[in-house]
């Protein structure tokens, strides 16, 4: 299996080490999220790992040719010329993928010890378009399933916001832990071009396609997504 990090974003809610860095290269006792999530994914086997660079690209660029790749082959998918956001990235490094293989995404913002081989296998079993990784864990944003942990649509519950794909009664609340499995067939089925988010793509395939949620509630998990993350972080990841 291969995989994407996700790696281009700004880095907004980051400041001030995303003034003059990446936020890939923030470092967790030592280690950057990047070489974090290399290193986890090539310890569940997959070491053909295809990484988006837009925001000081050639720091990113040159941590993984000084630490070559840290075990890892490590393609590059460039996006200084436009950020894309995760769909669009996606869709960009369609090449890089087999055409008979199911791949993952990973945020490179997204710590966590999720076992990637029961995720696998809960892919291979249930054979949906998606499988991504889910916990029950407070956030404001979250996908909403049946009972069957079919994705059926998404809601904001701090705007109120809500986007329905499949119509049922009980929808679970479950929050996103940015961790996917794809089948191939689903760079034909994104209509969208250019920038856009993986979400938008869920919710536009949720009602003809089994998307199926992976609950990990209780692995360690953490959003880096604002510097006082780093603490959590380096508590739960030596």
């Amino acid at each position: 299996m291969k995989a994407m990090i996700f790696a281009a974003g700004l880095g907004t809610r980051f400041k001030p080490w995303t003034d003059k860095h990446p936020k890939a290269l923030a470092l967790v006792n030592g280690k950057s999220l990047l070489q974090r999530n290399i290193e986890w994914l090539k310890a569940h086997g997959i070491d053909d790992v295809i990484v988006n660079v837009h925001h000081f690209p050639e720091q990113v660029m040159e941590a993984i040719e000084t630490n070559k790749g840290w075990g890892s082959k490590v393609t590059i998918s460039d996006e200084k010329g436009q950020l894309l956001e995760t769909g669009g990235g996606l869709k960009k490094a369609k090449s890089f993928f087999d055409t008979d293989q199911p791949f993952m995404t990973i945020n490179v913002d997204i710590l966590t010890d999720l076992d990637l081989g029961k995720l696998t296998r809960f892919h291979a079993q249930n054979k949906p378009l998606i499988s991504f990784a889910v916990t029950n864990r407070k956030t404001s944003r979250y996908f909403l399933f049946d009972k069957d942990l079919r994705l059926c649509g998404w809601q904001n519950t701090n705007t109120g916001e809500e986007k329905i794909s499949i119509q049922k009664d009980h929808l679970l609340p479950k929050a996103y832990s940015c961790v996917v499995i794809f089948e191939p067939r689903i760079f034909s089925m994104m209509k969208q071009e250019g920038k856009f988010s993986l979400v938008d793509v869920y919710l536009d395939l949720a009602a003809k396609n089994k998307i199926l949620a992976f609950d990990h509630t209780g692995d360690k998990f953490v959003d880096v997504g604002k510097p006082e993350a780093l603490l959590l972080a380096e508590k739960l990841f030596q």
